[in-house]
């Protein structure tokens, strides 16, 4: 019984380490993505908007310190916000860009998390 629970705990630590490096990845291709939209400026903005709002989530993700239930409230939250869209449309670009960028990220992360 004792190997079991080892067996489990392992492969649980597995999981998890293999998830923070996702977000690690994730997290540099992110940053280096906002970095160069920012530096090209004009119509690169909506990609800095859309990319910078991903940059803390990933980080946490990759300190260990994803919260599943947190995330898929806010991800629900989100969701629905978008979905109001077709009743007002009084969203900018940048807010849009920024929005569907938060839906993205927490779905990636919640996908990948498995849980």
């Amino acid at each position: 019984m004792k190997e079991l629970i080892k067996k489990v705990l392992r492969e649980q630590e597995e999981k998890q380490s293999k998830f923070e490096e996702f977000a690690q990845k994730r997290l540099e291709g992110a940053t280096k993505i906002t970095e160069n939209a920012k530096e090209k400026g004009g119509a690169s903005m909506l990609t800095y908007y859309h990319f910078v709002v991903k940059l803390p989530y990933y980080k946490k993700a990759s300190e260990g310190k994803f919260d599943i239930k947190e995330s898929k409230v806010e991800f629900k939250e989100h969701l629905d916000k978008l979905c109001g869209l077709s009743k007002d449309v009084n969203m900018g670009q940048e807010q849009f860009q920024k929005l569907v960028g938060l839906i993205e990220v927490l779905g990636e992360l919640i996908i990948k998390s498995g849980k």
